[in-house]
């Protein structure tokens, strides 16, 4: 049967118009972006989630995801391809053809080894107490931008994820010491006799410290907290806690970025002195803080530990920065002098779909100001990318990483 012949012009048609349509709006040279599997044991968070992925693919970015680094996550690779990612198996690929590697954690010596010269990388480098990997990226002349480093500023809060992993490493905190903990946080009135509230004592009021107060005041229990910094005693009392303070001279503790100033000893005991008492009391306490670029303090003593009720419990927050109790084990949880501590070193991984959600967007929101689809924008003095650029064209660029490594 011969085709009409309008049928044959309007087949034609169509064919040169999507050609054309191919041919002038496919994205060539896009910047490839490749989210590699974590090896970190235990680590069950993911960079990107399948929702960034969509995101940036719509922006001009090209997606890669190493085949089944999103499973711990429950985001299986089927859903990354509806996304519109490319699934690799091979771990030299996932690395080794990126233009930029986002991870979640720091990588090891031998995967920088894999990447291509002046490729970019984005993760919590914490560089300041990894000298031997800042040298590795030095030699690669890699671009790599910390997440742990970038600007408490406001037009950054997008990209803040240590608050948004603080957050939930906070809730974390109060429901395995609750778990741990041999009676209930709310007050209850029943038959057989009033049981009492449990009491609750947090050390820092950051943004770890207030999720950790919000959520036993939600759970009953009564709270007291902490802090070097008188300034968070208003946001303290505005959750229902007791603040406790220990009185100063001079200016505030608190840095441009919001965390904790290092303190003097005599400080340091008088804090020590006034936790003392209340110590005693707390059925849970829960440590969260940390100086930046320093070993966590020891706030909660061998002594003080003694003194604790039998069956008290410790959630130690700063166990991987060396402990702000003197008995806490990493990632182990012991029971001393009677009372249980909780050494757990990665809370948010505990809570990995809505941690890998959170820092997903996160990372996101630093990587499409950090760059575009055609690459890097190389504003090194813009705020945001001068905060938190670590190494750059074979050049330590970070003051913090920089002082810190030369005194090493």
């Amino acid at each position: 049967m011969l085709e009409h012949p309008l049928g044959s012009i309007l087949h034609i048609s169509f064919f040169y118009n999507n050609i054309h349509k191919y041919l002038f709006t496919t994205k060539k040279n896009t910047v490839i972006v490749s989210v590699p599997k974590e090896k970190r044991q235990g680590e069950n968070r993911v960079a990107l989630t399948p929702d960034t992925v969509k995101q940036l693919v719509k922006a001009g970015y090209t997606c890669i995801v190493e085949a089944g680094a999103g499973e711990k996550s429950w985001f299986a690779d089927e859903i990354y391809i509806s996304a519109g990612a490319e699934i690799i198996a091979d771990t030299k690929n996932v690395w080794g053809q990126a233009d930029i590697v986002l991870c979640v954690n720091a990588p090891g010596i031998g995967e920088v080894a894999l990447m291509k010269n002046h490729a970019a990388l984005i993760a919590f480098l914490y560089s300041y107490t990894r000298p031997e990997l800042v040298e590795a990226l030095l030699k690669k002349n890699i671009s790599s931008f910390a997440m742990d480093a970038v600007p408490r500023i406001t037009r950054a809060q997008k990209m803040d994820a240590l608050s948004s992993q603080a957050n939930l490493a906070g809730y974390k905190a109060v429901l395995l010491g609750a778990n741990a903990l041999g009676k209930i946080f709310p007050l209850m009135m029943t038959a057989a006799g009033t049981i009492t509230p449990a009491k609750v004592l947090i050390f820092g009021a950051g943004v770890a410290g207030l999720q950790a107060l919000a959520t036993a005041r939600r759970l009953g229990a009564v709270v007291e907290v902490t802090d070097v910094r008188p300034e968070t005693k208003e946001q303290v009392e505005s959750l229902g806690g007791r603040f406790l303070e220990v009185k100063q001279e001079g200016k505030g503790l608190e840095t441009e970025g919001g965390y904790a100033r290092e303190v003097s000893a005599e400080f340091l005991q008088k804090q020590q002195e006034l936790v003392k008492k209340h110590i005693k009391d707390a059925d849970i306490v829960i440590t969260t803080a940390l100086i930046m670029g320093k070993k966590a303090p020891v706030l909660v003593t061998e002594e003080m530990v003694k003194s604790m009720k039998p069956g008290a419990v410790i959630v130690d927050m700063a166990v991987e920065m060396g402990g702000n109790c003197a008995l806490s084990e990493l990632n182990q949880t012991v029971v001393k002098e009677g009372v249980t501590i909780i050494g757990e070193g990665n809370l948010p991984s505990l809570l990995p779909v809505n941690a890998s959600e959170l820092y997903a967007r996160n990372i996101t929101a630093l990587l499409t100001h950090l760059s575009d689809k055609e690459g890097l924008k190389q504003d090194l003095e813009e705020e945001i990318t001068k905060g938190c650029i670590i190494t750059h064209n074979g050049m330590l660029m970070h003051g913090l990483t920089k002082s810190i490594l030369q005194k090493s």
